[in-house]
């Protein structure tokens, strides 16, 4: 069986990281765009992770340029951007793909393990975001839609698990 523990993905600055690494950790893994209607969401994430991260939560951004092409930037201009703009100080990741054959593995589990409606595995579209509790479990997939904000009362159910 698959387990988050034994993925590996790298950062914005080119450092793997690895997932064992977070285990007893809450994650919020969330799939980010710099031009996107819901860009200013991350003002709502980096909220959350000033808010929870002392207590346990990560949140992992991963640019992905699938949707509109509204992440064409390279890795460095959009850690900038990210910075620059919404003072991003959670972990960004390097850009992936989250849909297609060339998804990250994360992604392809991620989806499998919370199907969104109607048992579709395939993400819609930018800032689609999944909890995961301390143990590595996918607890819950959230659509664009959902603001940052509104994830709290799950978090810290997650937290208190």
């Amino acid at each position: 069986m698959t387990h988050l523990a034994n993925f590996t993905a790298h950062q914005i600055d080119g450092n793997p990281l690895s997932f064992a690494d977070l285990q007893g950790q809450v994650l919020l893994i969330v799939n980010t765009a710099s031009a996107c209607g819901f860009t200013p969401q991350f003002e709502g994430l980096e909220a959350l992770h000033k808010t929870y991260g002392d207590k346990g939560l990560a949140v992992i951004g991963f640019p992905c340029n699938q949707f509109g092409a509204q992440d064409s930037g390279t890795n460095e201009e959009i850690g900038a951007f990210c910075q620059r703009n919404f003072g991003v100080s959670f972990a960004m990741m390097e850009k992936v793909e989250v849909n297609g054959n060339d998804a990250h593995p994360l992604f392809k589990w991620l989806k499998s393990e919370a199907p969104g409606l109607l048992g579709s595995e395939a993400i819609k579209w930018n800032f689609t975001k999944f909890l995961v509790s301390k143990d590595g479990r996918v607890l819950k997939r959230y659509a664009s839609m959902d603001a940052p904000a509104k994830l709290a009362g799950d978090i810290e159910a997650a937290l208190a698990a």
